[in-house]
């Protein structure tokens, strides 16, 4: 297992956050795995591709570092695969490598950031589809012992962002492995309906797509909307989506007549939590060396030399705001490292 010291966390999170990692370990092997129990005082700390968290200040406990790589398809169906992906896998990659041996199922999840192993820990999605509609089962080693364990997807309980790995389990189990269930070509599932991934494939002129199809629509929609963490420090959509029951929609329906909203189910209803922001005055709102995205108000930025804390701060400002004016609680879907 490589260990590093005082390690510059600056790329190891796409918010290009500048901190010190007192002590950083790769973890790349079966055998990596098992020995983290030896490596663990008092706290540690789990890295993937560092896409989902803002790092507040100094790590001082111990950070792991997922890094296992490899695909391999280890049962196949006359209608579906089953591939098995390292943890440590670039999410997008694995996208483009479905794409590539045309099975689907993934397509509309193209150009999200992270890697496979944090994919299912809050149940990643987007137009239409969750890793929980595709993922059979995934393998985790429990940092108590090192012992290794297969979770089906049933056992994951899975819901909106969410799954056990972010409760019950959180910090407990190291994600090594997951295991899709991919469509083979004639079987796909094609997925069009968000209106985005409609008007895109319009404007294209694809009338029949296929999933490569579904997939550069969804590309370039991201793109568009999006900053590249490349060039601009950001971690994705920094808030979850809130879910409100209908009665509380229709009361705020009546002050605010053109709030998008989608149904969730005969109870509840999902509103855009970058909607709210935009309304509250955030987009592209610049403060210090962090801010808003121009094209996404839902997008925390950073400009620049903007520390951990900043943006913290910013987010509770945004919160506080999007509370005051709709009496709505926005969730972080970014994990905060204190």
């Amino acid at each position: 297992m490589n260990k590093q010291t005082h390690v510059s966390s600056r790329n190891y999170n796409t918010f290009q956050i500048d901190v010190s990692i007192h002590e950083l370990y790769t973890l790349s092997s079966k055998l990596d795995f098992e020995q983290v129990p030896a490596l663990i005082r008092e706290g540690y700390k789990i890295l993937g591709g560092g896409s989902n968290i803002l790092m507040s200040s100094d790590v001082k406990v111990p950070v792991f570092h997922v890094r296992n790589k490899g695909i391999e398809i280890v049962l196949e169906k006359e209608e579906y695969v089953l591939a098995s992906i390292g943890a440590g896998e670039n999410w997008h990659d694995v996208v483009m490598w479905a794409i590539d041996h045309d099975y689907g199922g993934i397509e509309n999840l193209s150009l999200i950031p992270g890697n496979a192993g944090t994919a299912p820990i809050q149940n990643i999605g987007a137009y239409g589809i969750e890793i929980k509609d595709v993922l059979h089962s995934l393998k985790a080693f429990r940092v108590s012992d090192g012992l290794e364990y297969s979770f089906h997807n049933s056992e994951c309980q899975f819901a909106y962002r969410d799954s056990i790995f972010k409760n019950v389990l959180k910090g407990k189990f190291i994600i090594s492995e997951i295991i899709l269930q991919l469509t083979k070509a004639g079987h796909h599932r094609i997925n069009t309906s968000y209106g985005a991934i409609q008007s895109k494939l319009k404007e294209k002129a694809v009338v029949n797509p296929g999933i490569s199809d579904v997939s550069e629509a969804v590309i370039e929609i991201r793109t568009a909307k999006l900053p590249d963490p490349s060039r601009i420090g950001n971690a994705g959509s920094f808030f979850k989506n809130p879910v409100i029951p209908v009665k509380q929609f229709e009361k705020l329906k009546l002050s605010y007549s053109d709030m998008p909203h989608y149904p969730v189910d005969d109870d509840f209803v999902k509103l855009p939590a970058g909607w709210l922001i935009d309304q509250c005055g955030w987009k592209g709102k610049i403060i210090g060396n962090t801010g808003t995205y121009k094209n996404q108000a839902l997008v925390l930025v950073n400009h620049g030399g903007a520390s951990g804390r900043e943006i913290l701060e910013l987010s509770e400002k945004i919160m506080k705001s999007v509370y005051d004016t709709y009496n709505i609680h926005l969730e972080r879907e970014v994990n905060v490292w204190f």
